[in-house]
């Protein structure tokens, strides 16, 4: 049977035309979790306008997708693309994976809205491309316009983050909000909704929103409160006080009655290891009460600044970038410090600003959260410097290759759920994340027998195997290993403006 956009009701016959493009011969994987089937996919003006065998239509260009599995676009659910969209607009590291969505400003940093002048305290300094070159916009709105007026390759959906708020409000980060302060920043989220935000994130686990009270969160996110926007978080604590960072982020998603996403779940460090037997079943519990969502990813080493928190420094901490010292990229903080003759907490304040990779996690529990089976696929890569963490490059092929094919942890129904429909759902994406008539024409077609990472720590900017073709909005953006300058992403706004 054939699904066409059209109603047979009103017009049983498909128009003459030929469509802008037919992938052949694939197999669908829906996005749904429904079980895979044999299905031609008729692509017209960037949407999905056939399912089915189509072997009596034509279109101006084809693709032979014999063998191969034709599935959602990705929808990467937790990155720090807020400027890598502009100043790098073609996203190699992301549409190479198969990725046509991002979702941006993260972890309270976002680069709007920023007010010019004010200081760019870790880890905001993280979204800057370097060389002496700023992106960030004093208001919501001029971010999302200059995204609409500069596409990439990648569709955007972004948040507004209560870190970069702070750092443009208030004179002391070091102290909760005043009344007043409060009322400015909930000004600014307004404008960003307005704007089209699809939610506001938190990272109270960094210095600038540590001394943010729970209060304080709850009364700058009121404007959240029947947006349909999302509230995200990279919680307070990951480490020993995990229970209490997830019961805070629980509590403030009733006070606002929101959607709550925990930004890449883990427990850190040797003490807390299997503690995701303690955390999977409170997130579950607070699932059957409210609108609770996760997402996590596939390594188990995490990437961020470079702190200065000796307590931070206790486990193995390999510099991904420093700006006063580029050279020492890709080397063990302990060897750094063991050259220069002093201890790891002064080397670390020697090389800022900086970022590093920590490997701090057990992979049991990785393998655990990644096998919940509401936890989505977010890549947390940071797009700037010469030895990023290689899930800029890998997570999603990670995911379909050694954790879905090798592992078993899961099926490739499942993997690709996660990795879009789930997505789509949960940030109140519409139109996007499942093969279906009607919905914008982002599409990944893999090879299900041989997609894996290739991306390490030692070389992490190589291109994804497997990944034979990404189409974004109907535009053929990735073919065989090679970026084809299409720059077909659109700004996706939060579900009530879209």
């Amino acid at each position: 049977m054939i699904h066409f956009a059209r109603d047979p009701m009103t017009d049983s016959q498909p128009s003459p035309e030929p469509f802008d493009l037919i992938i052949r011969g694939g197999t669908v994987v829906d996005g749904t979790r429904a079980p895979r089937f044999a299905a031609d996919v008729g692509i017209e003006d960037g949407r999905i306008v056939a399912i089915g065998e189509l072997g009596g239509k034509e279109a101006r260009r084809e693709i032979d997708a014999t063998g191969r599995i034709v599935a959602p676009g990705f929808i990467d659910s937790h990155t720090h693309d807020d400027s890598a969209v502009l100043v790098d607009p073609q996203m190699t590291c992301k549409v190479s994976q198969g990725v046509t969505t991002v979702v941006t400003g993260n972890c309270g940093v976002s680069i709007a809205p920023l007010k010019p002048g004010s200081p760019r305290p870790m880890p905001l300094g993280l979204l800057s491309p370097g060389e002496g070159r700023v992106v960030e916009y004093a208001a919501f709105a001029d971010y999302v316009a200059a995204l609409r007026a500069a596409p990439a390759a990648v569709n955007v959906a972004p948040m507004v983050g209560h870190t970069a708020l702070r750092a443009s409000i208030m004179s002391d980060l070091g102290r909760a909000a005043t009344d007043a302060e409060i009322a400015e920043m909930r000004a600014h989220v307004q404008e960003a909704l307005d704007a089209g935000a699809i939610g506001v994130s938190t990272g109270t686990f960094y210095p600038p929103a540590e001394a943010a009270p729970t209060e304080e969160i709850i009364e700058v996110c009121r404007p959240l409160t029947g947006s349909g926007g999302v509230y995200a978080t990279h919680m307070r604590n990951e480490a020993n006080e995990v229970i209490q960072s997830l019961e805070e982020s629980f509590a403030i998603g009733k006070a606002l009655d929101v959607q709550v996403v925990i930004s890449h779940h883990k427990v850190v460090g040797p003490a807390n290891f299997g503690r995701t037997r303690e955390t999977l079943p409170l997130i579950t519990k607070a699932m059957s009460c409210q609108c609770v969502a996760l997402d996590c990813y596939p390594y188990n080493a995490s990437s961020t600044m470079l702190h200065t928190d000796p307590a931070k420094l206790q486990v193995k901490v390999v510099v991904a970038a420093s700006g006063p010292h580029p050279e020492v990229a890709g080397r063990d903080l302990a060897d750094i410090a063991a050259d220069w003759g002093v201890d790891r907490l002064e080397a670390a304040k020697r090389l800022q600003p900086a970022s590093a990779i920590y490997f701090a996690m057990d992979e049991a529990d990785v393998q655990t959260i990644l096998k919940f089976e509401p936890t989505m696929i977010g890549s947390d890569g940071l797009p700037f410097g010469e030895r990023p963490h290689p899930r800029l490059w890998g997570t999603f092929p990670r995911v379909l290759g050694y954790y879905c094919r090798e592992l078993e942890l899961f099926p490739l129904e499942t993997a690709v759920w996660k990795m879009s429909g789930l997505t789509a759902q949960n940030f109140g994406i519409k139109g996007r994340g499942t093969i279906a008539v009607g919905n914008h024409a982002d599409i990944t077609i893999f090879d299900a027998s041989t997609v894996r990472d290739s991306a390490t720590y030692d070389d992490p900017c190589v291109p994804a195997a497997g990944i034979e073709a990404v189409i974004v909005n109907g535009a053929v953006t990735w073919w065989q290993g090679r970026h084809q300058d299409a720059r077909a992403g659109q700004v996706i706004a939060r579900a009530s403006l879209q």
